[in-house]
């Protein structure tokens, strides 16, 4: 099959077009009692939007920050890392401030209790100690996980970057020996709602799905060809499998489909990333990428899902702060199939939204420090060095 090259410095549509598919499914996914869910993919197989999403976000952190490394060294790879440690922690801390204040606000409202729905009653019960655990990502509310993880797998990409460049069977390597280390110990770092319990998504077992993602953005994997061969038959068999494993297992007449999918995925299979939940992304993102690839040009005309995925961190956020807000609409309003369909609808054009106004935020951003930057090149020595009396 030919394939359309993506010239170098050019933006891959399909990294946007996929971030942005996520971020509507993150969307659906996060709304209590939302029953668009029954619809979403991993309604359908092992794997869901969040794997898609973090391995979206290392493809795109290799272009980002491991492009830095190889071209401007490892000091500028590192500023450029820990700046965006710094924009994603304080990301994650408003987000998790303005959750708060809403389930407060709305509870004295209505009467309804969306502390307790959040996973607060100990972040309430011992308000200081939980500020601090809050401050220190020991304390992470409901829905609220996977933005420490991802500050997590940020702080490791310096180290994975500069094994890289002396050899990538180095990255690799560890990568796979820390995904190991989990599935053998159980390793996990304390958080979640209360003490005692642990992240939901484990880092040291995800940064497997995210640095995979990052090994084909540095070119230290080699992607297989988009065609309709033996490969692509494999993995569409393997979809096909784990559906009715995962869609009908917990129905009370197919025991055993239950009992396959139990051995399979465990109750704390999601957290550790168990290898049919990684096998299964894999084997989706490629049955997604050949069906795409014939109309790859043509992707960019799904302008609305494009400019979503290109803001992925302000529309992160504001899916999960407008599937609250739904969810609080609908035990208002009642789960009829009409008041459904218009949150989730109105979420979508709320999401189309922040993306078009963080993009006019950072355009008008770059077009005036581009503008300083041409005044100060073409200004006299005079106005930029002005005499000291002044």
């Amino acid at each position: 099959m030919t394939q359309t090259a993506t010239l170098p410095g050019q933006r891959d549509v399909r990294l946007d077009f996929f971030r942005g598919l996520a971020m509507f499914i993150i969307f659906i996914a996060h709304m209590p009692g939302n029953s668009w869910f029954l619809f979403i993919p991993a309604r359908f197989g092992f794997s869901s939007a969040g794997e898609l999403f973090v391995f979206c976000s290392g493809l795109a952190s290799a272009y980002a920050f491991g492009r830095v490394f190889e071209r401007k060294g490892a000091l500028a790879g590192l500023q450029r890392v820990a700046f965006r440690i710094w924009q994603v922690y304080w990301a994650h801390i408003g987000l998790a401030l303005v959750m708060i204040t809403l389930s407060l606000a709305a509870a004295r409202l209505t009467g309804i209790d969306y502390a307790r729905q959040l996973g607060l009653d100990w972040f309430l019960a011992q308000p200081a100690d939980g500020l601090l655990n809050l401050v220190a990502l020991g304390f992470t509310p409901a829905f609220l996980d996977i933005l420490p993880m991802y500050l997590v797998l940020l702080a490791m990409l310096p180290a994975m970057a500069l094994l890289g460049r002396l050899s990538p069977w180095l990255p690799l390597g560890l990568m796979a020996s820390l995904w190991l280390m989990v599935q053998v110990t159980g390793f996990n770092l304390p958080g979640g709602q209360s003490p005692g319990m642990v992240w939901f998504f484990n880092p040291f077992a995800w940064q497997a799905v995210f640095f995979t993602g990052f090994a084909f953005g540095m070119g230290w994997l080699r992607a297989p060809a988009l065609e309709r061969g033996w490969l692509f038959r494999l993995c569409l068999a393997f979809l096909i499998v784990s559906v009715p494993m995962n869609f009908w297992a917990f129905t009370e007449n197919v025991t055993l489909l239950g009992a396959i999918h139990g051995a399979l995925v465990p109750p704390d299979g999601k957290t550790n990333l168990v290898l049919p939940l990684y096998l299964h992304f894999l084997a989706s993102a490629y049955v997604a990428l050949v069906l795409v690839e014939p109309y790859r040009d043509r992707l960019h005309r799904a302008a609305p899902i494009v400019l979503v995925g290109q803001q992925a961190l302000a529309t992160f956020m504001a899916g999960i702060v407008l599937a609250w807000l739904g969810g609080m609409v609908l035990d208002m309003t009642g789960r009829g199939v009409l008041p459904t369909a218009l949150v989730n609808l109105g979420g979508f054009a709320g999401l189309i939204l922040v993306a078009a106004l963080a993009r006019r935020y950072k355009g008008g951003a770059e077009g005036a420090k581009t503008r300083r930057a041409a005044a100060v090149t073409s200004a006299p020595v005079a106005a930029v060095y002005p005499h000291p009396a002044e």
